[in-house]
This record gives C-alpha cells, structure tokens and sequence, in this order.
C-alpha cells in the first residue's frame, strides 16, 4: 500500500508531502523492515501523479518482489527552479541548467537528523546502517550519490541513476576523495545510450560514470555501472530497472 503524509522541512520552513509504501502485509504482521529513501516520491508508484504522466511502476514491482521495504519517497518543490536547487548539495552553473543554488546539503541534513528519525518513530523500520538505502533520478541520482558519500555512516547502499553530475562532476570528485567509506558500502550507478542525441555529451557522460564507478571500487566499496542500452532519461526506462538496482544493492 501507498500512503501520502505531510511533513515539514525545517531549513526550508516548508510542508512537503511523502509517498510511502508498506509491504502489503503490513498491519498484519510484526515484522520490521528495511528502508529506502527515494527522491521525486509522486514519480515512484502511480501515473497518474507523476509529472509526466508514468511512474517507476514500483508498487507493482515491490508487491511480488521477494524482500519486503519501506520505501519514503519525497515529494520535490515544483515552483519554478527550486527542484534544482533542493536536489542539489552544491553550487553550479552549466549551460543546460543555468544557475543552480545548491540547497541540497540543507535537505540531507534535514533527512538525516530529522526525517529518519521520525520515520523509525512511527514504521516499524529496521533502523541501521546495514538496512538503510537511498536512491534517485537525475538530480535524485545526485543527491543519492552525495548522501551515500556524505553520509555513509547512515547509508550503507545506494541507487543512482541517471545522475545530474556534468555540470558538478569536480564537486562530486571531491567528495568522493574525502569520504570515508565503510567496505560494505554497495552503490548502483546507471545511465541511457539514448539520453542525449549528442553522442560526444553521452560519450562524456560515459566516461564520467565509468571514472567515477572505477573511483569507487579503488576506496574498497562495491559499485557497479549499468549501460542501460536504448535507454531514456525518464520514468520508464528507470522502472526497468528496478529489478537490477534491489537485487544489486540488497541480493548479493
């Protein structure tokens, strides 16, 4: 089941709305489960609330899949910029985006301290590191990569697909050179040979998810690169892989 919840973000001084699915057994059983945390949660389960008009499709995929989550998808700001701006840790300028004020640092913090923990209050989570993930699309994807890093000790897997890193890439390289990585760290990155018809862009985009996985892997954690072939930057090749991404991150 999905349920919608508000919340309010404290540095923003903001309600936004959470989507949040329980395994469909839940009120009738005791069980605690896993979590991930999810960016642009109205794109996570229904068409008909997505922006533009599909979804991940990921209540029907968690509904047969053989492990049980939680999964706290949060809903983006949608006036003007600001999806940018709160799914973004840092601040940049690129030509495809513009001007991005990064406020994506203020947001993580806030889920850190403040909505995690209210999550476990009210869930019955299994609240560890061990059984705490975090994933997204794009700036999601970004944000998803820089939680992991940033907060690693929270984090112990994350999915990133379709990251927004081109115009931040130096960014995240410090990052991901500064972060201390526990060993069982497992990160997912993924990217579409058709999201951009510009193949030196897509080279370039490539190369980055290739250097960065390669990065990874060299600080001692499990990462893995997915070409997805034929794929788009949007809700419907990222629901394709839902199975790649649970089964990479929670299966092995």
């Amino acid at each position: 089941m999905v349920y919608k919840e508000q919340i309010y973000i404290t540095p923003f001084q903001l309600y936004r709305t959470l989507h949040i699915y329980l395994p469909s057994d839940y009120k009738e059983s005791q069980e605690k489960y896993p979590v991930m945390y999810m960016f642009d949660g109205h794109n996570l389960f229904h068409d008909e609330e997505a922006t533009y008009g599909k979804s991940w499709g990921l209540q029907k995929f968690l509904d047969s899949y053989s492990k049980p989550f939680i999964i706290v998808g949060i809903e983006c700001n949608h006036e003007g910029n600001e999806r940018l701006n709160e799914f973004s840790p840092y601040t940049f300028s690129s030509p495809l985006l513009g001007n991005v004020y990064g406020k994506g640092d203020q947001l993580m913090d806030w889920l850190v301290h403040e909505l995690k923990p209210w999550i476990d209050r009210r869930l019955r989570t299994m609240p560890f590191r061990e059984c705490t993930g975090i994933a997204g699309s794009s700036m999601g994807g970004l944000m998803a990569l820089y939680g992991v890093l940033h907060y690693n000790t929270i984090f112990s897997k994350a999915a990133c697909l379709s990251s927004a890193i081109f115009g931040c890439k130096e960014k995240v390289f410090a990052e991901l050179q500064n972060a201390s990585l526990s060993p069982d760290t497992r990160i997912y990155l993924s990217l579409g040979t058709k999201e951009t018809s510009q193949t030196v862009y897509l080279n370039q985009n490539i190369e980055d998810m290739q250097f960065f996985t390669e990065l990874l892997v060299k600080k001692g954690v499990s990462a893995y690169f997915h070409l997805a072939h034929g794929g788009h930057h949007n809700e419907a090749s990222w629901e394709k892989e839902n199975p790649l991404y649970f089964d990479y991150l929670w299966r092995q």
